[in-house]
């Protein structure tokens, strides 16, 4: 009996595996009569839209391959080849003009109390996904988190978790529901994920 239940289990097992590898089929904007959103701003002025640039950097920075490991940097951003979700998010931002350890560190100093920060400190406190839940509701435009409404969703934009944060890619599944930049373990087998009908969405903005 103990060994039909270890050969079940086995069988589930590689069945999940080979189900992760085995690419799906993945879908754009296009097959779903869905216009791609450009800003209206350019705020590092590069000639190129904060949506698009949001989302060029996110893939860029992730294909350097970070590994996954939280540290304390004195730079606030990593400078080595170490990083964990807000990251992503961090960096794709900074590369677009917004320069999230300066915005959050004067946001925390002039809202501390929405934050209930006891000690301020600039170099992690916009690395918290904590914290960045309450400046992108502060300061972003606040969009559904209804994922049904797939027109609403697009590449480039911001989604957070209670304890996790991401791009949204301009990707889809074939419900039309986009998948997620994220980095979210060391034991992540694709920085790519279709990822939000199974988790709780408590943010979803858009910077400009």
């Amino acid at each position: 009996m103990k060994k039909k239940i270890i050969i079940i289990s086995s069988i589930i097992m590689m069945g999940l595996i080979i189900g992760m590898l085995v690419p799906h089929k993945k879908y754009h904007n296009k097959d779903f009569h869905i216009k791609n959103y450009t800003s209206q701003v350019d705020k590092d002025l590069d000639g190129l839209d904060d949506q698009t640039d949001i989302l060029k950097n996110t893939k860029e920075y992730l294909k350097t391959k970070p590994k996954y490991k939280s540290k304390y940097y004195e730079t606030g951003y990593p400078n080595d080849q170490y990083g964990v979700c807000t990251d992503v998010v961090a960096i794709a931002l900074k590369k677009a003009g917004y320069d999230l350890q300066e915005l959050v560190y004067l946001d925390i100093k002039d809202n501390r109390d929405e934050y209930n920060i006891k000690t301020i400190d600039k170099n992690i406190d916009f690395r918290r996904v904590r914290n960045l839940k309450i400046y992108f509701k502060r300061n972003a435009i606040s969009l559904t988190t209804d994922v049904s409404k797939i027109e609403e969703w697009q590449g480039g934009d911001i989604v957070i978790f209670p304890k996790h944060i991401g791009i949204v890619s301009e990707v889809r599944n074939k419900k039309g529901i986009p998948y997620i930049y994220h980095h979210a373990s060391p034991y992540q087998l694709s920085y790519l994920g279709d990822i939000l009908e199974d988790r709780e969405i408590v943010g979803h903005y858009r910077m400009s």
